[in-house]
């Protein structure tokens, strides 16, 4: 029941291919993320090379956002306006990202960059997920705590170049946005995430737009952030692997109904508390595999001799 994957140069079951798909289509439909912080790594871990897996992943992103993205424009919660300054950086963050990823291959590091990327990633996404669960948890024991503001002013709101954007009720700095939409750009060219993760929050506590609104609009940049990094990676670095993009989609398109009626039924902080072990146990995971001893230490190339 294998399928060859030829850019992967490699031979694995379609249906582990199809579960781990579905496994992001089910953070997709719990948490309304890409699920691509956690599909990267369980594909290196089943043996995808790191440079194939950020690739194609990215792909898996285009198919989540297109159906998040049609869905909260029918409710009118896409800021537009907000929406293309960000993708001004995201595209420049993102075209910057793949070259800078291709220059790392050529060297050599691409794989250390991937791994300790993620470690760190993962590491800071659980660790916050989880403390926010335990909040949530003695918030409602203790529905007489004091809760913290969403959004604050902060200097970032005092820079030049400042926007009206009416759908999210802000005026601000257009160099806000196009600076997060770069940094996410770089994320997802280097990592394969959507960002939706890091993004969502610096949205609604960073330039303070409403929660509705940010996820519709998130949804619009990540959409054509993933696109540019799918185009340029096939075309620059030829990691791109179309067998394996298709199978992690279809799983993809199973899992998403599942996460939403699990969504329905579990309380949120209970589903983000396990979410972060999980998170937490693959950062450990990969953390070991750095220092880990190799099966093989030394490798055999062939031996070019000068004319």
């Amino acid at each position: 029941m294998e399928v060859y994957l030829p850019i992967a140069e490699l031979s694995l079951d379609w249906p582990l291919l199809l579960g781990l798909g579905a496994i992001a289509g089910l953070m997709a439909g719990m948490f309304g993320v890409g699920g691509g912080f956690l599909l990267t790594p369980l594909l290196i871990f089943v043996g995808v090379p790191p440079t194939v897996a950020v690739a194609t992943q990215a792909n898996q992103v285009i198919a989540t956002s297109i159906s998040g993205l049609l869905a909260q424009w029918q409710r009118g919660n896409v800021d537009t306006r907000m929406g293309m300054t960000m993708l001004l950086g995201g595209l420049v963050g993102s075209t910057s990202g793949v070259f800078l990823f291709g220059v790392l291959k050529r060297i050599g590091q691409i794989d250390l960059t991937i791994a300790l990327g993620y470690v760190i990633l993962l590491s800071v996404i659980g660790a916050l997920m989880l403390v926010e669960s335990v909040r949530t948890w003695r918030r409602r024991r203790d529905p007489q705590a004091p809760r913290r503001r969403l959004h604050q002013h902060y200097l970032v709101h005092r820079l030049p170049f400042k926007m009206r954007f009416y759908r999210s009720r802000l005026y601000i700095s257009a160099l806000v946005p196009i600076g997060i939409g770069f940094a996410i750009g770089v994320l997802s060219a280097l990592l394969g995430i959507g960002g939706g993760f890091i993004l969502l929050p610096a949205m609604i506590y960073l330039l303070g737009m409403p929660t509705l609104v940010a996820i519709g609009t998130s949804s619009f940049q990540i959409l054509f952030v993933a696109i540019n990094v799918t185009f340029l990676q096939a075309v620059e670095n030829h990691t791109v692997d179309i067998v394996l993009a298709l199978l992690l989609i279809l799983g993809g398109a199973i899992g998403t109904p599942f996460g939403s009626g699990l969504a329905a039924k579990l309380p949120g902080f209970q589903l983000r508390g396990l979410l972060s072990l999980v998170i937490l146990a693959m950062a450990i995971k990969l953390m070991i595999e750095l220092f880990a001893r190799p099966d093989a230490i030394y490798s055999l190339g062939a031996i070019v001799r000068m004319p």
